[in-house]
């Protein structure tokens, strides 16, 4: 962990772990296109919080080696202490003033000392929060890259899960009939009731279908995978909307960036980009509705875990595996697709819209599935305090839940529902243990 603070906010963070093949995701110096280097901040007390700040910001402004070394880097992994006050000035430098009180006051309960905690936030308090800008990336290098993958034209297995929606699942397939790369199959797993087969005859495509009677999201994926004549498998869902040349970036950035998986990004009907997303990174998180990926990597890490059916985070925890076993992936702003948000059918029908807010106050809270993720890579006490950081805000209904304001409504209507809020925690919990002892993860022969 570069900083210790990050436990507090990033507790279940994928780069707080140990890759089987470590890549240097954080370097020591970034060289800009231009020629410049990144400058280190010497606000900092100590040269190792410098070149740590450093290593943290080149990351989320889109920083990416294309080396394969083994080099270490940073030896972010070995825990090195960090003073108080240049904790502090790193919090403040990358977050906003909300989470910096959260962390202190987390800190104050946890029976730190609280004169020094008080005086390094003080000391910090005219450093100010600085959002993230990409670096400087000339796109001409990429527009102009010749990929060999696309020359060689694979086979590319597109699979998409479906549940009751003929309706949105249309509009998608519409689109992959005009896709610029044309080399695929796409391989529809249906579990809808009715169901209407004859609803595909209409399509220019070469569709598979496979009827899946059992409602099971995770099975249905897993079954995609295993029947998938391609080396190169992408997923999608049945309510989103991709432009012409959505699997031709995804191929394009497999191949500029040497990479194991590429990531798409997600945006909202009738929104844009984020502006966090808008480009190239180290994915944080693999989300199986838009991302395209080697056979192999199913080979070597396994298919999709079966204790999240009807649940939250299968998809990020495939991820995880995938990157502790040390495959490469890129988030891609090019293969970005609409996300229509079907208010019914899918996963909706199964469970819930969000991890942390359930469909009612007697239910688990989070989705049992999440503390299992939790639980199983990054142990009990990181669990607890992404509980901590999230249960709060989920008190705010969904649609509002970027809203700052109504965040900090219900982190403060929290405290009325501490005794609640705990039986559900214990309820999700208990629930979470039975998962960690039983094994859901089948393998993919080659």
């Amino acid at each position: 962990m570069i900083f210790d603070f990050l436990k507090y906010l990033h507790p279940t963070w994928y780069f707080n772990l140990y890759p089987e093949h470590i890549r240097n995701y954080f370097p020591k110096s970034v060289a800009r296109d231009d020629g410049s280097i990144m400058a280190e901040d010497s606000g900092y007390h100590s040269v190792e919080a410098r070149k740590r700040d450093l290593a943290y910001r080149a990351f989320h402004q889109g920083y990416i080696s294309k080396k394969t070394s083994s080099d270490k880097g940073l030896n972010i992994w070995e825990p090195i202490k960090i003073s108080i006050h240049d904790q502090y000035r790193f919090l403040r430098k990358n977050f906003n003033t909300y989470w910096v009180w959260y962390v202190f006051v987390l800190r104050i309960l946890s029976l730190k000392n609280p004169f020094l905690e008080l005086r390094e936030l003080f000391r910090t308090r005219s450093v100010r929060y600085q959002k993230n800008a990409p670096l400087l990336f000339n796109p001409q290098e990429y527009n102009g890259f010749d990929s060999k993958l696309l020359s060689e034209k694979p086979l590319v297995s597109i699979i998409i899960p479906t549940l009751n929606r003929y309706a949105y699942l249309k509009d998608i397939l519409q689109d992959l009939e005009q896709q610029t790369y044309p080399h695929f199959e796409v391989l529809v797993i249906d579990q809808s009731e009715p169901y209407e087969p004859e609803f595909y005859e209409e399509f220019n495509l070469s569709i598979r279908l496979i009827r899946q009677k059992e409602k099971a999201l995770w099975m249905a994926r897993n079954q995609g995978v295993q029947q998938a004549k391609g080396q190169i498998i992408a997923f999608s869902e049945d309510d989103v909307r991709i432009k012409r040349n959505w699997l031709e970036e995804h191929l394009k950035c497999l191949d500029f960036w040497k990479a194991d998986i590429s990531c798409g990004v997600f945006f909202p009907k009738g929104a844009e980009i984020p502006a966090n997303r808008s480009f190239f990174k180290y994915a944080e998180q693999f989300a199986t509705g838009n991302a395209c990926l080697y056979r192999n990597v199913f080979e070597s890490t396994g298919l999709f875990d079966r204790n999240f059916e009807g649940q939250r985070m299968g998809d990020g925890e495939f991820g995880l595996r995938a990157y502790l076993t040390g495959f490469l992936s890129i988030s891609t702003p090019y293969a970005s697709c609409e996300d229509v948000k079907a208010p019914t059918g899918g996963l909706r029908q199964m469970g819930s819209w969000d991890a942390f807010r359930p469909k009612s106050f007697w239910s688990p809270r989070p989705i049992p599935s999440v503390l299992y993720f939790y639980r199983k890579y990054f142990g009990d006490k990181a669990a607890i305090l992404s509980l901590l950081k999230n249960i709060p805000p989920s008190l705010v209904p969904y649609a509002f839940k970027r809203n700052r304001v109504l965040l900090i409504l219900g982190t403060a209507l929290s405290l009325f529902f501490i005794p609640l809020l705990f039986l559900q925690v214990c309820r999700s919990w208990k629930q979470a243990s039975r998962k960690l002892g039983n094994q859901k993860i089948d393998q993919l022969s080659s």
